[in-house]
Formats: structure tokens, C-alpha cells, sequence
């Protein structure tokens, strides 16, 4: 067995830019406290997700470079990596990103939101290109919401090359008389917690989900092993950090490496 703890920071929307620099610090800090070795943000939680029922500031790429900047430090004193789901001003458009910060404190890259939502289409633009990352032992991979659930391949491009897990922040709150779910991929719900089953086990790696804490969330974060069952899952709308320890031999990327189509992604 080779473990490695992670956290999911299942966390309420922030009520300023701001507070969600001050809560992703303390969320890092806690983190390491519970000596997890990486923590993943819900999807855009610097500034926060720009949903239509949201007021968020317009775009600032100063604002965000600080705020990078500021979250760096704390990893880097916390000695935890992070994935900072955020935005960033790419070529005067803005995308929705993730972060990936080593536990030194060192930006090593980013992984842009690819398969955009119809509905994002004039809040963001789309990104290009798909990588993995490293952190000792764990290599992982991250596909931000709509792409995680609807898009097969994307999680199958980071198992191909090495991926444990795959990371998927997202945003999803809940809409006027849906569905209120207590129990993770409940029949009666949606298709997306059964499509988090599906990625993890049709690649043979983890697949782990983080959503934002809201009332009546129709999702919420979870962490599925490699034969598609659930490893845990955060109680809905509860506001915490959902801890675990995963065993990297466990994710063999077998069922991913025979496939022959759409790897590429």
C-alpha cells in the first residue's frame, strides 16, 4: 500500500473576493494541521464562480497575482500542495483555471477549463490543452466540472499518462424544487455523482469531486476509489474539509490504458 492523504475543500461560496483568499488560508492551513498532503478548491473559488445569481467584480489579473502570490506563501508554510481552482486573463479573455501549487510554494502551472458548459459561453473562453502534474509519489490530473461529468476523455487523458487520481472541481447549486439529496449518487438525483462512478472506475484511478457547501447542494465532494465504489463523501451542504487517505497502488490505469479512442483529449 502507498498512501496519500488529500482534502477537498468543501467550503461556502465567499462573500467577497477577498474572503476567498481568507478562506482558502485557513482551509490550507487546517489541511496541513490534519497532515494532508495536497487540498483541491471548488471550481473558480478565487474570485468565485461567476454563476448569473452571483455578483462577481469584473475581472483583475493584478488583484489575481496577488492572491496567487498570497496563497503560495501559505502553502509553502503550511508544506501542503494546493490546486487553486481561480481564473486568469489569457489574450484579454478570461478562463476558468486551476493552480497547481507545490509545497514549496512554487507556481507550477496551470490546467484550463477545456470543454466549456453552453451556458459559460460568454463568461469564459475555453483552454487547449490537457497535463498532469506531480507531488512526490502522486501523479494527478484535474478536469474542471462540466468537462469532468460529460466528458469521458478527459479524465482518461491524465489516467493514460501516469494520473492516480483526477481532480474535479466544480460548482453546483441547487435550482428551484430539485431534487435534495442525503445520500451520494442517490438514484433519484441527477446523473452527475453516477458519472463521478463512471470516471473513476471506466480508468482505473480515483476521481475525486469538490463542490462548494450550499443549501439543498445537489452534489457535493466525494473521493471514488478505482472500481467505481465510494471512498467518501462530505454530508450535503455541510461546510468542512473532506479528508482521506487514497492508496496510489490501487490505481493501476488499466481499463485506460486499453482503450484505443478519444485519448487525446
Amino acid at each position: 500500500m502507498t498512501p496519500y492523504r488529500i482534502a477537498l475543500a468543501n467550503l461556502r461560496y465567499p462573500a467577497t473576493p477577498d474572503e476567498s483568499v481568507a478562506l482558502a488560508k485557513q482551509a490550507i492551513a487546517d489541511a496541513a494541521n490534519a497532515q494532508a498532503n495536497l487540498i483541491c478548491f471548488p471550481e473558480c473559488y478565487l474570485p468565485g464562480y461567476r454563476a448569473p445569481n452571483r455578483n462577481v467584480a469584473p475581472p483583475d489579473q493584478r488583484w489575481l497575482d496577488r492572491a496567487w502570490a498570497d496563497i503560495a506563501a501559505s502553502a509553502a508554510q503550511a508544506n501542503i500542495a494546493v490546486i487553486l481552482s481561480t481564473e486568469r486573463v489569457v489574450d484579454n479573455a478570461l478562463r476558468a483555471t486551476a493552480l497547481v501549487i507545490d509545497r514549496h510554494g512554487q507556481l507550477l502551472g496551470f490546467q484550463d477549463k477545456v470543454q466549456l458548459d453552453p451556458s459559460e459561453d460568454n463568461l469564459y473562453a475555453p483552454g487547449s490543452d490537457r497535463r498532469v502534474f506531480q507531488d512526490g509519489p502522486l501523479t494527478f490530473g484535474i478536469a474542471i466540472c462540466h468537462e469532468g461529468w460529460r466528458y469521458p476523455e478527459t479524465v482518461r487523458f491524465a489516467a493514460r499518462r501516469g494520473a492516480q487520481i483526477v481532480f474535479h472541481p466544480h460548482f453546483h447549486e441547487a435550482e428551484a424544487g430539485s431534487y435534495v439529496p442525503t445520500t451520494f449518487a442517490d438514484p433519484a438525483n441527477s446523473f452527475h455523482e453516477k458519472a463521478a462512478l463512471c470516471r473513476a472506475a471506466e480508468n482505473t484511478c480515483y476521481f475525486a469531486t469538490v463542490n462548494y457547501a450550499s443549501t439543498g447542494s445537489p452534489t457535493t465532494s466525494a473521493i471514488i476509489r478505482p472500481d467505481g465504489t465510494v471512498l467518501a463523501y462530505q454530508p450535503y451542504g455541510r461546510e468542512g474539509l473532506l479528508i482521506a487517505d487514497i492508496d496510489l497502488s490501487a490505481a493501476t490505469g488499466l481499463l485506460a490504458s486499453r482503450c484505443k479512442y478519444g485519448v487525446n483529449v
